[in-house]
């Protein structure tokens, strides 16, 4: 039966003495280096045989007060090869988001300690089983980020639209056409379609109607009318 290495590294000294002594206890693990220092793992990676490195490594993304696991666990999968599963009794989605871009390969909490000698199984035999509590928490960033793009991209949009361009736009929505915006905001066709050939410019987009429409997807004509309103 080949013995799987694992390395702990916790900077909780009573839980990372426990932990290692559980984790010691299946015949087919073995923990051969337990530690709250940084920079003892990164000199057991320089130092010590290629025989000693592990085969998976217990990561706490928080490490005396700062997540230096994450980084950490990038340079011991990269040095080794080693398969890193995150340990932490928060549940920082941002923080589970980046050691996963990290190279870790699982995220485990603390207080499910019970299921990580299989989850070290798992990764040792090169799965990659994501504990339905990572997956959650990632989906609920990813969600995040996205919020923050859509965010961003509606807050670029306005910026580049003028209250008068807007105003157009929403009329080119509602199907007016442009001698009918040109009657109601009482100005020339030439300079309706001047606004708009301006407003393509700026949007990129080959006409009114796609410009109406990505303002409109974009909930500009949403917000005008909330302003309106207030």
């Amino acid at each position: 039966m080949d013995i799987i290495k694992l390395w702990i590294v916790e900077d909780d000294e009573d839980w990372r003495r426990g932990l290692a002594a559980y984790l010691n206890e299946p015949s087919d693990l073995a923990v051969t280096l337990a530690s709250g220092h940084p920079e003892q793992v990164r000199r057991a990676l320089t130092e010590e045989e290629r025989s000693s490195w592990p085969d998976v490594v217990l990561m706490d993304i928080m490490l005396h007060g700062a997540p230096e696991g994450i980084a950490l666990a990038e340079e011991t999968a990269a040095a080794c090869g080693a398969r890193v599963i995150m340990l932490t009794s928060m549940e920082e989605k941002e923080l589970i988001l980046r050691a996963f871009q990290a190279g870790a390969i699982d995220y485990q909490l603390k207080s499910d300690f019970e299921g990580l000698p299989d989850a070290v199984r798992a990764a040792a035999r090169r799965e990659a089983p994501i504990s339905p509590a990572a997956a959650e928490r990632m989906r609920e960033e990813f969600k995040r980020l996205k919020a923050l793009e859509r965010a961003f991209e509606v807050k670029q949009l306005q910026d580049l639209i003028t209250p008068a361009e807007l105003q157009l736009l929403e009329m080119v929505d509602r199907g007016y056409s442009q001698s009918q915006i040109a009657d109601r905001q009482f100005i020339s066709i030439r300079t309706v379609k001047n606004h708009i050939n301006h407003i393509l410019r700026k949007l990129g987009v080959p006409g009114s109607k796609e410009a109406a429409r990505q303002a409109r997807e974009m909930g500009l004509f949403e917000a005008k009318g909330k302003q309106e309103d207030s």
